[in-house]
C-alpha cells in the first residue's frame, strides 16, 4: 500500500478500517445493552411469516457475543501487525514484495546448481546432452512457444522465425544465438512505397519482387525482374549484398535460398518492400540469468540440426 497517489488515500484507507472495526463493537455493545444476554423475552420483531411463524426479539447467546468480541480484537491486533492501514506495513515488516522474493530465493537455492552445471559447459555439449535438453524443453515451451510456436517452426504470418532449421538471421553460431537470447535483437526493413523516388512506387516493388524470387530459383516474369535488377542493386545491396546473401552483423536476410520469413509469394514480397518489417527479439538475460540463456540456446541450437550427434 505504498503507491497512494497522495496522503487522502492514505488517510481515507486508515480512517475506513478502524471506523469499520469500530463500527462492529458499537453495535455488538449496543445490542448487549438493550437486551442483557441473562434476560429472554416474549417480545417479536415484528416480522411474521407463514399467518403464525414469528421472529422473537431475543438477545445473541452470550458465547457468541464473545466470539464475536474476540474477532474485533483479532483485527486490531492484525492491524497492528501487518500492512493493514494505509502506508504503515505493521510491526512485523510483512509484504509481499518480500514474500515473493524469499520464495524465489528458496527455489533458486534448490534449481540454480542445476543450471549452473551446464553453464559450466560447452553450449555443442549442452546440446548433446539429453536431460539437459528436457530442461531445455521445458524453458522454450514456458517462455518462446508464444511467438515461434509449440513445433519451434515460427509464424509467416507474424514473421517469427522457424528455429528448426539451418538458416540464421543473425548468426547461427552459439555465441550469436546467446547473444540474441541475452540481449534480443531488433531488425528493420525500411517501407519504400511512400518514397518513389527509390524504387518507382508498386510497380518498381514489382519488379524488384521479381528478381528476388529469381534469386533463389522461384517463378518470375524475366522481364520484371532485369528491370528490379538494376533498382535492388541501387537501393537493397547496402543490406542484402550485391550478392543478395543478406548481411548477418544487421540481421538482413539471405534472398537467396528458399527460407522466408513473410512468405515468398510477389505479393507477400512487395507488401515487405513497400509497407516495410519490423521485428523485436525481446532480452531475455535481465529475466531469466545467464543459466538459463545458456540453456535455452543449447536446445536452439539443438533443434537447428547444427549439432554434430555422432
Amino acid at each position: 500500500m505504498s503507491d497512494f497517489v497522495n496522503e487522502f488515500w492514505n488517510w481515507y484507507v486508515i480512517l475506513g478500517v478502524l471506523a469499520s472495526i469500530l463500527a462492529c463493537g458499537i453495535i455488538l455493545w449496543i445490542q448487549s445493552i438493550h437486551h442483557p444476554v441473562h434476560e429472554k423475552t416474549t417480545d417479536t420483531t415484528g416480522h411474521v411469516w407463514d399467518e403464525t411463524l414469528e421472529e422473537f426479539n431475543n438477545p445473541l447467546p452470550k458465547w457468541w457475543m464473545w466470539l464475536f468480541y474476540a474477532t474485533i480484537v483479532f483485527a486490531l491486533i492484525y492491524a497492528v501487525l501487518y500492512p493493514t492501514l494505509g502506508r504503515f506495513q505493521g510491526v512485523l515488516g510483512w509484504s509481499t514484495a518480500s514474500e515473493h522474493a524469499l520464495e524465489v530465493k528458496t527455489v533458486e537455492d534448490q534449481v540454480k546448481p542445476l543450471f549452473d552445471k551446464y553453464l559450466k559447459m560447452d553450449l555443442k555439449a549442452v546440446a548433446a546432452d539429453e536431460k539437459a535438453m528436457e530442461m531445455g524443453g521445458r524453458l522454450y515451451q514456458t517462455y518462446c512457444m508464444q511467438c515461434h510456436g509449440a513445433t519451434a517452426q515460427g509464424s509467416k504470418e507474424q514473421g517469427f522465425p522457424n528455429l528448426t532449421d539451418k538458416d540464421w538471421l543473425w548468426g547461427g553460431e552459439p555465441e550469436q544465438i546467446v547473444e540474441t537470447i541475452a540481449n534480443g535483437r531488433a531488425g528493420m526493413m525500411p517501407p519504400y512505397g511512400g518514397n518513389p523516388d527509390a524504387i518507382g512506387g508498386e510497380a518498381g516493388a514489382k519488379e524488384v519482387a521479381n528478381y528476388v524470387r529469381s534469386l533463389s530459383g522461384l517463378s518470375h516474369d524475366n522481364g520484371l525482374a532485369a528491370k528490379g535488377k538494376t533498382k535492388f542493386e541501387s537501393v537493397c545491396v547496402a543490406c542484402h549484398g550485391q550478392d543478395g546473401k543478406g548481411t548477418q552483423a544487421m540481421g538482413a536476410p539471405n534472398l537467396t535460398d528458399k527460407v522466408w520469413l513473410y512468405g515468398s509469394s510477389e505479393s507477400k514480397i512487395v507488401e515487405t518492400i513497400t509497407k516495410g518489417r519490423t521485428n523485436q527479439m525481446p532480452a531475455w538475460k535481465g529475466f531469466l540469468g545467464e543459466a538459463k540463456v545458456h540453456l535455452l540456446a543449447a536446445y536452439v541450437l539443438n533443434l537447428s540440426a547444427a549439432v554434430d550427434k555422432k
